[in-house]
């Protein structure tokens, strides 16, 4: 599907005599973004940090298969439809970043292009929206859930087989709006998301990493540009947190050698303890019934390392099957 957008300049240009500017060049960087409110706002959000900086930038909003098209995500090509029309806008030279929800964007890397920064993570939690319960545990039985995910309904299934776990589509207004109408008993959401969008008051439950791991870069921002773009490369740089750019990476690394996608039940969390680097990772059937897990910890300087060897393990316990049978899962429609 060709990629379509318009050019859109929300913020106004920094009138601070930056030394960093003038070194940086004058012209706007052009920041490729879907046009959701979320996607605005982390778009919105990294902008503001390189005009505070002494860059301005002037953002160009690009729809992407998976805005357009309502089917489950699994249906329509699964990786990549949030991020393929963007990552094809960078390419081309119609625009100098690009702001991805790292949970969304695949790990296979793209030639020609890299990721030039990854902010400070927000939380990684996933969190209850319900108006009947307090949490999952007190859901009655047959409660109707509502995710568009994989992860989370299987995860939801292994604690609670008696739960009805059905999908849903579309931003965080239309999924709120589908459980005050009655088609859902509670959603799971991501709480990074709805802190973004200003929602927190719907959050019910935060529920423990526990109960259930997030999804692989779940909270994190990466911003892309296309390699070799020395002058995006400088102004991005100082954007970039390290300890989260590792626990990313690392997350990122497992997914990537247990030769799974976005879409499939797999679930990690690293993050640092006591200056080490420590992943927990794990691959569940759609079902619920089956859950490996592991957890591994070892230098902070070798997160590609470290999710290779989580992979290894949960590749080791027969993970590989579990992946391969989530490629023709069951419509969660």
């Amino acid at each position: 599907m060709p990629a379509t957008s318009n050019r859109e300049s929300i913020l106004v240009p920094s009138h601070d005599a930056s030394p960093s500017a003038g070194a940086l060049g004058t012209s706007p960087l052009r920041l490729g973004t879907r046009g959701s409110a979320l996607a605005r706002w982390q778009a919105q959000w990294v902008a503001a940090q390189l005009q505070r900086l002494g860059t301005d930038v002037q953002l160009v909003i690009i729809s992407t298969q998976g805005d357009v098209n309502s089917q489950p995500l699994d249906q329509i090509g699964g990786q990549g439809v949030f991020t393929k029309e963007i990552q094809r806008a960078l390419l081309d030279g119609r625009i100098d970043l690009a702001v991805h929800s790292l949970k969304d964007l695949p790990t296979q890397p793209v030639p020609g292009l890299m990721l030039a920064a990854i902010p400070e993570r927000e939380s990684n939690h996933d969190v209850l929206v319900c108006r009947r319960a307090a949490d999952l545990e007190a859901l009655p039985p047959g409660s109707r859930v509502g995710t568009g995910s994989n992860r989370r309904r299987a995860q939801l299934l292994f604690h609670r087989h008696d739960l009805i776990v059905s999908g849903i589509r579309g931003n965080v207004e239309t999924r709120l709006r589908k459980l005050a109408e009655g088609q859902f008993d509670a959603l799971v959401l991501a709480e990074a998301g709805l802190r973004r969008l200003g929602l927190q008051e719907h959050i019910t439950w935060v529920v423990p990493r526990s109960w259930m791991l997030p999804a692989v870069g779940q909270g994190a921002l990466g911003v892309e540009i296309r390699d070799g773009d020395r002058r995006a490369q400088q102004a991005l740089a100082p954007l970039n947190h390290s300890d989260t750019n590792a626990a990313v990476q690392a997350e990122r690394n497992m997914l990537r050698a247990l030769g799974a996608g976005c879409l499939a039940p797999v679930g990690a969390w690293a993050r640092i303890e006591h200056d080490s680097l420590r992943l927990d990772g794990v691959v569940l059937s759609l079902d619920g019934t089956c859950r490996l897990a592991v957890s591994v910890t070892g230098p902070l300087s070798e997160p590609v390392e470290l999710g290779v060897l989580a992979a290894r393990r949960l590749t080791s316990q027969g993970a590989a099957d579990l992946i391969q049978f989530s490629r023709n899962p069951s419509d969660l429609s």
